[in-house]
């Protein structure tokens, strides 16, 4: 599905993004993989059997000039650029009165910053290319969650990032798409299981099982299954797609809140 294609992906060193990483490579693909910590970068890539299609660049995704030099390694070592995973992004808990300003400043940073310049060094790369730019959201984006303003307040504004791009680029062959995943199983999501671990007396399966109780599928995804959707959104088979919003999710923003208890 991606047999040739070159694939930028920022927050590769975790989670999601180290596996589309993985992902990429399987399916015929190249990838540079972005991340602040050299050392995950450099296990994520070592983990990959054809090492002549993967080149780990650390760097911040917030700075344009990092993304910038990312992006000319990707030309220098694989001719191209196709397209970009910007899957960069943390969390921080706080309700607007709780949250400290650093706080709210490092969650529009890690999140929203990061999405905006790397689209902002990709896009004339993407528009050679007529490629693809893929932003990892969240279901945080289109719905609150408490006591995550910072989150919630960034992760809603990427979804308009993207689309913008569509609408300003769609003219130029440039494709742009969000994906809001709910829980996966991801380093960061483990962090967030601790307090309803601690609350619950319960393990940490049992934390994924709590909060995904009232969800259809009744479980968490695994990051290869939203390594899957990035993957199909950055081939030619989605070459119709853009501006679209893919929840990933197991049902969960179907749900009617308000009659789960009758």
């Amino acid at each position: 599905m991606l047999k040739d294609k070159v694939v930028l992906i920022t927050g590769a060193g975790t989670g999601i993004g180290a596996a589309t990483c993985r992902k990429v490579v399987e399916e015929g693909g190249r990838v540079v993989l972005m991340g602040r910590r050299a050392e995950p970068l450099h296990a994520v890539a070592a983990g990959i059997e054809r090492s002549d299609a993967v080149f780990a660049y650390a760097g911040d995704a917030g700075s344009a000039d990092d993304v910038g030099k990312a992006v000319k390694e990707a030309h220098s070592r694989f001719g191209r650029l196709d397209a970009v995973v910007a899957c960069a992004g943390t969390v921080e808990t706080g309700s607007v009165l709780d949250l400290s300003d650093d706080g709210w400043r490092r969650q529009l940073h890690s999140n929203l910053d990061t999405a905006y310049y790397t689209a902002k060094a990709t896009l004339p790369s993407l528009i050679e290319s007529k490629g693809a730019f893929i932003v990892v959201s969240s279901i945080a984006g289109l719905q609150a969650m408490p006591m995550t303003c910072g989150y919630v307040t960034a992760k809603h504004a990427v979804i308009g990032l993207m689309r913008s791009i569509a609408m300003d680029y769609g003219a130029h062959g440039v494709r742009a798409n969000a994906i809001c995943p709910g829980w996966i199983r991801t380093p960061m999501a483990d962090e967030e299981m601790a307090p309803i671990m601690a609350r619950e007396g319960v393990t940490l399966e049992g934390a994924y099982e709590h909060v995904t109780s009232d969800t259809p599928l009744r479980r968490a995804g695994d990051a290869d299954e939203v390594a899957d959707l990035c993957c199909f959104l950055s081939s030619d088979r989605a070459r119709l797609i853009t501006g679209a919003v893919m929840t990933i999710d197991g049902g969960s923003t179907v749900v009617c809140v308000p009659t789960l208890k009758m």
